[in-house]
């Protein structure tokens, strides 16, 4: 079983910047890919930002320059940096990872989510 939590949303006024984390715990062999995702009302929730062990990243096209992802590989955390922040970037903010377990079962566990909330 493996648990993965975030934190760190808020409300920000456009033009700000917050940073959120996410922890994942529990039978962790590796984690391969971490990644951020977000859903805004009414709206699919969509890839903001995913980050390899080998340090391949991938960013969603409304994100690029302004987000920052990054991972920290022996505390099995995940963070993202976000700055410049526009009303648009409303939404909540999901993280993903996904690896195997000390029993070699793969994983692919989500967390309940941040919300974040940029004002105008």
């Amino acid at each position: 079983q493996v648990q993965v939590v975030e934190s760190g949303g808020g409300l920000v006024q456009a033009g700000g910047s917050l940073r959120l984390s996410c922890a994942a715990s529990g039978t962790i062999r590796n984690i391969a890919v971490m990644g951020w995702y977000r859903q805004a009302p009414g709206k699919q929730r969509d890839l903001v930002a995913t980050l390899t062990t080998d340090g391949s990243t991938k960013y969603a096209d409304s994100v690029k320059g302004r987000f920052t992802i990054s991972r920290d590989n022996a505390k099995n955390t995940a963070y993202l940096q976000m700055n410049s922040l526009e009303p648009e970037d409303t939404a909540v903010y999901y993280c993903n990872a996904a690896g195997r377990t000390f029993l070699w079962k793969t994983f692919d566990s989500w967390g309940l989510g941040t919300q974040v909330t940029v004002s105008s």
